[in-house]
């Protein structure tokens, strides 16, 4: 079993696959070597054969042949035939509340860009296990995405409480950094993951942005490659880096690598937005962008990727009274800031004042941290009628406009300090 992880991460498939398949000659459910094979495309049939003597004389193993199907799905990038089939598998008593089947639902879910039923999943499982570190880097990084910086913050506190040698800790460290806009801080937390485990594509992901945001592309290139090979079926490895090309102007380059995609891991709702994103960018195939976006949002309507692209395509049209309908078919059944931080800017564009003030109270009510709504909150008031700002600036004169900005200023020089303390108390 050794040899045959050695051989694996060496990049040596072929002997990696006899090893393997020498341990499950001699010990059938060894479900590490199960996995093992799976994860070098060895076919899930082949797999299973190999277990077929052990599951007919053994009782209550029927469930075995299921599994094995299950993550066959799952190492062949099949994330709805995985989903419903690891669903058939939980309903069974003998897997109900099973923790490893709910890390790898949550994984599943978060993969075909389902984060709600992802973060549901891992909430689920930390609760039956909480000493559980295994997919709780994936888990930070959905909650930091969300806005829950207070949440992240607890969660890389308890994981280091657990152990600081692994590197989910250092990493939900990491997103709770690059979520505040503190991208040097990130960076050297991706890097200590790294050096902790050098096959953690999350850290690699989380490097590579952190890079990418500090203008350091080359070096984020190279991280984001990494990544897609170790997860070749994980899509957000491939947007890191057509985010890289976009960024440095490389238009036919993000292009190649979005149809590359488009073709590897077939034409879903996810895949069709990333290839529709790249086509946005060059005014030639907008058309192209639309009809990839209406694909989409036909096979998945409350995908939000696609939402934000579309809504991002109607704007640029002027078509806000469109814009507006389709934000609000989205918001139907779901939450999300950016949804409802759009659907201010849409009202704005049509003179709805009251209700876009709404809207981008929802948002920073979702994520306090949302840097747009708020100014366009801002934007708002500062265009309030003009007898209200007659009023403000007679009461501005009254007072001492100079304190303010001192004030302001101490401010954010006393979070400098605090900041860097921080940064090298880590160190």
């Amino acid at each position: 079993m050794m040899l045959a992880n050695l051989y694996k991460k060496a990049g040596q498939e072929r002997p990696s696959v006899t090893s393997y398949k020498e341990v499950l000659r001699q010990c059938p459910l060894a479900l590490d070597a199960i996995l093992g094979l799976l994860s070098l495309s060895v076919k899930g049939a082949e797999v299973a054969s190999m277990t077929m003597n052990v599951i007919q004389s053994v009782p209550n193993l029927d469930w075995l042949s299921v599994w094995i199907k299950a993550y066959a799905f799952v190492h062949t990038g099949d994330n709805s035939r995985a989903i419903n089939t690891i669903c058939s598998l939980e309903k069974k008593s003998l897997l109900r509340d099973n923790v490893d089947l709910l890390g790898s639902l949550a994984d599943l879910y978060f993969r075909a860009g389902d984060n709600k039923n992802s973060v549901l999943k891992f909430e689920q499982a930390q609760m039956l296990d909480p000493y559980l570190i295994k997919g709780m880097d994936v888990y930070g990084y959905l909650l930091a995405r969300e806005g829950r910086l207070e949440d992240v913050e607890n969660l890389g506190c308890r994981l280091f409480n657990i152990s600081d040698q692994h590197a989910e800790p250092w990493v939900v460290s990491g997103c709770h950094s690059f979520y505040s806009k503190r991208y040097s801080r990130a960076l050297y937390l991706g890097a200590k993951a790294i050096q902790l485990n050098s096959n953690s594509v999350q850290a690699l992901l989380l490097k590579g942005a952190a890079l990418r945001n500090m203008g350091r592309v080359q070096e984020a290139i190279i991280h984001f490659r990494e990544a897609i090979r170790l997860a070749p079926c994980r899509l957000d490895c491939y947007e890191g880096l057509i985010e890289c090309y976009l960024a440095s102007n490389s238009i036919r380059e993000a292009m190649v690598m979005a149809n590359n995609v488009y073709k590897t891991l077939g034409a879903n709702a996810q895949t069709l937005t990333l290839l529709a994103t790249v086509c946005l960018e060059d005014p030639v195939t907008q058309e192209k962008a639309k009809t990839l976006l209406d694909k989409a949002l036909n096979q998945r309507p409350d995908y939000i990727k696609a939402v934000v692209k579309k809504a991002e395509l109607l704007s640029r049209e002027q078509k806000y009274e469109d814009g507006i309908a389709l934000l609000r078919n989205a918001l139907a059944n779901q939450s999300d800031c950016v949804l409802h931080r759009i659907l201010g800017d849409f009202l704005v564009a049509v003179n709805e004042y009251q209700e876009a003030m709404d809207q981008y109270s929802i948002a920073l009510s979702l994520d306090p941290n949302d840097q747009k709504s708020l100014e366009g909150m801002q934007k708002m008031e500062k265009e309030e009628s003009p007898t209200d700002a007659t009023q403000e600036e007679d009461v501005d004169d009254m007072e001492g406009s100079g304190e303010e900005g001192d004030l302001e200023g101490s401010d954010s020089e006393a979070a400098q300090w605090a900041d860097q303390e921080q940064w090298f108390g880590m160190q």
